[in-house]
């Protein structure tokens, strides 16, 4: 095999050069989040308590349905690029594969049945 200095011994095994998208798209779901939460939590609170029928007209507004689907998808992307980030941190197995391929698939789901959930409500059915 031969002698190999440090930085032979190293090459090629750096990173895959996502590293610094994936900081700037969390970044950015995190400012986007901070403009969403009060805009989503506001109509949300205020509706806490009342009826189906009071809900149903609130959220039949497009702009309350519309900043409510903007919350979910961006609160659950958010939330997987900061589980993928501990995941790949602290897991170091073939598990740590697993484990994002089913948080990307649950923050999927929790994602989709959030804004099913609006635009049913919304379209009043």
């Amino acid at each position: 095999m031969g002698y190999l200095t440090d930085r032979a011994r190293v090459e090629g095994l750096g990173s895959a050069k996502l590293g610094t998208g994936h900081f700037w798209e969390q970044r950015i779901s995190a400012i986007a989040l901070l403009f969403l939460v009060p805009l989503f939590v506001f109509p949300f609170a205020s509706n806490l308590g009342g009826g189906y029928d009071e809900v149903k007209a609130a959220y039949a507004h497009p702009v309350n349905a519309v900043i409510a689907i903007a919350f979910f998808l961006t609160g659950f992307l958010h939330l997987f690029q900061g589980l993928q980030v501990v995941i790949e941190d602290y897991v170091h197995s073939r598990m740590g594969m697993v484990l994002i391929i089913a948080m990307r698939l649950l923050c999927t789901l929790f994602a989709l049945v959030g804004v099913y959930a609006v635009i049913r409500i919304s379209l009043g059915a």
